[in-house]
């Protein structure tokens, strides 16, 4: 299998397959300091949790940065 039938197949994978498959070669890259890696993921892990159980409400990106760019434009 050659790089882009590679990507092609990952592209098809469910988003939560996907960042694994990200993650795991993003640290291939850069050797992991495990307690930082450990502390951002038990935080991921609890927001998700916080977005299943419908306790929070997803702001979609593109309004987070368009508050962003708001904020630089004056």
């Amino acid at each position: 299998m050659n790089t882009k039938e590679l990507i092609n197949e990952a592209v098809l994978l469910p988003v939560e397959e996907r960042a694994l498959v990200v993650d795991s070669l993003l640290r291939s890259l850069n050797q992991p300091e495990s307690r930082i890696d450990k502390k951002w993921a038990d935080v991921a892990k609890h927001r998700l949790a916080e977005l299943r159980s419908g306790s929070v409400e997803a702001v979609p990106g593109e309004d987070v940065f368009e508050k962003v760019w708001r904020k630089f434009e004056k």
